[in-house]
């Protein structure tokens, strides 16, 4: 049983020992947090002007790879990094950070070595594979077991555009921010304008997991009358 127990009892120490250091150097800074994360409350700074899309992945945690403090980075994690058009999940965060936090990047960050993208781009590439019928990405599972289901159609995606050629990490962003670019959310950004008048950009970047060095695919999107 304390085996099992440890790495949370970790955790809660190393919780409680960071909590009491910040406290020391920032005495105030949980009483201005817990005030919330919107530029509207007097005296908050906590309005995080980014909301990144990632991968759930451990070895790729937002906030230590960019040395970034609670309340910089509003974050949206799912296996492979997706951003899909019928995800309700991260449409609903992506609406909450444009027009209620006032966050001005979306970032899909893709990452090297992800088993999602391998997964997806692999099956895209079978000589088996059929898309007339439902895709079995992982084939030691059933075709509709929850992961199966959420990969498919980044799969179907893969197939389609024959993403071959491209590296599994840089591919992944590349689709995503297409289909970023086509959410409601961020049409009505671009051709309406935003909630609280901020300019929005979309961007692709890349997680170098044996550099720790985010790499920028210069895939930017945004309003050329727009500054950054």
């Amino acid at each position: 049983m304390h085996e099992v127990l440890h790495p949370i009892q970790r955790m809660l120490a190393a919780n409680a020992q960071w909590a009491d250091d910040v406290s020391e150097t920032e005495p105030r800074f949980f009483e201005e947090s817990a005030k919330g994360q919107s530029p509207h409350v007097p005296g908050v700074n906590f309005s995080p002007k980014t909301f990144w899309i990632g991968c759930a992945d451990a070895r790729v945690p937002d906030s230590v790879i960019t040395a970034a403090r609670p309340g910089e980075i509003f974050v949206h994690r799912n296996i492979a990094n997706q951003l899909r058009l019928d995800d309700h999940n991260v449409l609903s965060a992506l609406r909450y950070a444009v027009d209620y936090l006032g966050v001005q990047h979306v970032i899909i960050v893709g990452h090297t070595e992800c088993g999602g993208a391998a997964a997806c781009l692999g099956a895209a590439q079978s000589p088996s594979l059929s898309l007339d019928g439902p895709i079995t990405t992982i084939s030691s599972l059933p075709v509709e077991s929850a992961l199966n289901r959420w990969l498919e159609p980044l799969t179907r995606i893969a197939a389609s555009l024959q993403v071959s050629s491209i590296p599994h990490a840089e591919a992944l962003p590349l689709i995503q921010v297409e289909n970023l670019a086509n959410t409601q959310t961020i049409t009505d950004a671009w051709t309406k304008g935003t909630r609280k008048g901020q300019a929005v950009w979309i961007h692709g970047w890349v997680y170098e997991l044996k550099t720790g060095r985010l790499r920028d695919l210069n895939i930017s999107r945004g309003l050329l009358v727009q500054a950054v």
